[in-house]
């Protein structure tokens, strides 16, 4: 669903990303784990379109969006989270999935006119509330969630764009202990769907070896290894590249 090929961003002669080759299948959940500047966040902006490569390509479905701007992406199915959490605070629950609805199905941005009547985007809105477990609070100003809530509402926000690839960075960011269990299991279940594909970027290492399938190691922009988390675990060049370097 997702690749990229020899995907390059250099500033100057540094290499923020070097040369990275991926692939996500569908219905894979593809884990990306490395220290703090090993360039995961910059490879997600080169794959959203936050950045524009300075060589390389990034494919979803096999056609080439590297040249895209983040809408166009957007709207062939590629979402993203992002690290901190972005919410209308001053807009219900329910309105900012609302706006995603719209924004998607190109309706009305009105809020409080068109699209109140329009039972197919509240109801949609209302399914992907249901989906990360926030129904009950639909109606509360979304300024007012804890901040695993905000999470949970970023995910629906993400759900009402229908997109077939979704970008988690850093899910867990700032989330407390408690609140973690619940956020995974919410995350676990987007790729039930075999047709929608996951790639999330995540310093808790006991949280991506419950979700992913595979896992991506990166080490100063390079991909220093792809395998299953057993494998990756397991290969001396990545402990070795990890002595003393939190993950």
């Amino acid at each position: 669903m997702l690749a990229t090929r020899g995907l390059t961003w250099r500033i100057g002669e540094v290499a923020i990303v070097d040369g990275v080759d991926l692939e996500l299948a569908p219905g894979e959940f593809l884990g990306v784990i490395g220290p703090n500047g090993a360039g995961k966040t910059s490879l997600f902006n080169l794959i959203s379109g936050l950045r524009r490569a300075t060589g390389g390509t990034v494919l979803l479905d096999g056609r080439e969006i590297g040249q895209l701007p983040p809408y166009r992406r957007a709207r062939l199915g590629l979402g993203r989270t992002f690290q901190s959490s972005s919410v209308f605070g001053s807009l219900s629950v329910r309105e900012n999935v609302r706006l995603a609805v719209q924004a998607r199905r190109g309706g009305s941005m009105r809020l409080w006119r068109r699209a109140a009547a329009d039972r197919d985007v509240v109801a949609a809105a209302d399914r992907a509330l249901a989906r990360v477990g926030l129904d009950h609070r639909a109606e509360a100003l979304a300024g007012t969630l804890a901040h695993g809530e905000k999470r949970k509402l970023e995910i629906a926000l993400l759900l009402a764009g229908e997109p077939r690839v979704m970008l988690l960075d850093e899910p867990m960011a700032g989330v407390s202990a408690e609140d973690v269990p619940e956020l995974v299991s919410v995350i676990k279940s987007l790729t039930v769907d075999s047709e929608r594909a996951v790639l999330m970027v995540e310093h808790h290492m006991d949280v991506i070896l419950e979700l992913a399938d595979r896992i991506a190691v990166m080490h100063h922009g390079a991909l220093l290894a792809c395998d299953t988390p057993e494998t990756v675990m397991a290969n001396p060049t990545v402990q070795e590249a990890y002595l003393g370097e939190e993950l």
